[in-house]
């Protein structure tokens, strides 16, 4: 394992990307991270996330076309890398290995304490 360290809401923020596709900007992740996880995060700790992840190389942007909708500006729209694919990957299999070696009774909520 090469070892990709994601923080919390890297990792949060790097799987959002990858379920948008091309359709992934600052506005977009909010409101998908909002609506699949209930969790309210600031859009400013978004927009500083993506260009974390996209130094570090896990992302890459290109800025789309401008719309009416949003009064001619253009939106930077994210997508992961190769590096970012391989990094989701590593976390899913780290993690599938540590869940996998919990014993049953770990899980088990009917012996509460």
């Amino acid at each position: 394992m090469k070892g990709y360290h994601l923080g919390e809401l890297e990792e949060l923020i790097l799987l959002t990307v990858g379920i948008l596709d091309q359709e992934a900007y600052g506005v977009a992740v909010l409101e998908e991270i909002k609506n699949q996880t209930g969790r309210k995060v600031n859009i400013s700790a978004i927009h500083t996330v993506l260009s974390r992840l996209e130094d570090k190389g896990f992302l890459k942007s290109h800025m789309g076309g401008a719309t009416e909708e949003r009064g001619g500006r253009r939106k930077r729209l994210f997508t992961l890398s190769a590096t970012g694919r391989s990094a989701i990957e590593e976390v899913k299999s780290l993690r599938n290995k540590l869940y996998d070696q919990l014993p049953p009774l770990a899980l088990d909520f009917s012996h509460g304490q």
